[in-house]
């Protein structure tokens, strides 16, 4: 009789979240999200916008939501909150932040070849966005107009949203998601739940650059699974974010 090639399961880890586990961490994640960008830019209106003490909290919101240095600040505040949330998580689950996110180098081929992926994805949505006579940074207009200083918007946009963005959709979440299931099954399923939410969580967009975020985040999935690591997805989408604030720029002679 042939012995037995693999046995199911049998060498695959323990995850580290339950499936109930892993349900609940993403609607909390969801809602930290929202409640910890909510809360960065009333802190920062509160900071930052000239007479704020005499402001409602929702006028401070409004407000501060369309303030670029408001925003600047708040997108700083949202980084820090959700990292240290994310390292409080694992940490409490006995888990090292760079272990269980990947966060470690990769092979330059296989980046040359997700950059390549990239440019080819960014080219044809330049392309159809022409055609279609889209304007998707619009929302960012009143930010440049009310920012002081422009370069610290685009820092933060380009470089600081991307690393925190990662560490929850392509970190964290996909990483909770992928390991409930055997591979490549997990990876496949982490990758369209995480690229949906992803997309979702985009409330700026309308329904056209929504479906593109979606293929995005899909490209930046393949670049976590192409090079185990988490660091390629955050360098492409430091790529793609400031490839469009270059565009940006250029177009309106900021």
């Amino acid at each position: 009789m042939r012995q037995a090639l693999s046995t199911p399961n049998a060498a695959l880890p323990k995850p580290l979240f339950s499936r109930l586990g892993v349900i609940g961490l993403v609607i909390a994640a969801l809602i930290l999200f929202f409640v910890s960008q909510t809360a960065s830019v009333f802190l920062a209106g509160k900071w930052l916008l000239p007479n704020s003490n005499a402001l409602l909290w929702d006028e401070v919101l409004f407000l501060g939501s369309s303030d670029g240095t408001v925003v600047s600040a708040s997108i700083i505040f949202s980084a820090l909150i959700l990292t240290l949330l994310i390292w409080l998580i694992l940490r409490l689950k006995k888990r090292s932040m760079l272990d269980y996110l990947a966060i470690k180098s990769f092979s330059a081929k296989v980046a040359i070849a997700m950059i390549g992926i990239l440019l080819i994805f960014m080219i044809g949505s330049q392309a159809l966005t022409y055609v279609l006579d889209k304007v998707p940074l619009e929302f960012v207009d009143p930010l440049f107009e009310s920012v002081s200083s422009v370069w610290l918007l685009v820092a933060v946009m380009v470089v600081v949203a991307p690393i925190y963005e990662e560490l929850v959709f392509r970190g964290l979440l996909w990483s909770a998601i992928a390991e409930q299931f055997e591979p490549p099954r997990g990876v496949v399923i982490a990758s369209l739940i995480t690229s949906i939410i992803f997309a979702l969580i985009h409330l700026q967009y309308g329904i056209y650059e929504m479906s593109t975020i979606v293929i995005l985040a899909l490209i930046f999935c393949l670049a976590r699974i192409k090079s185990g690591s988490l660091l390629l997805p955050m360098l492409l989408h430091i790529i793609n974010n400031g490839a469009a604030m270059l565009q940006y720029l250029q177009q309106s002679g900021t």
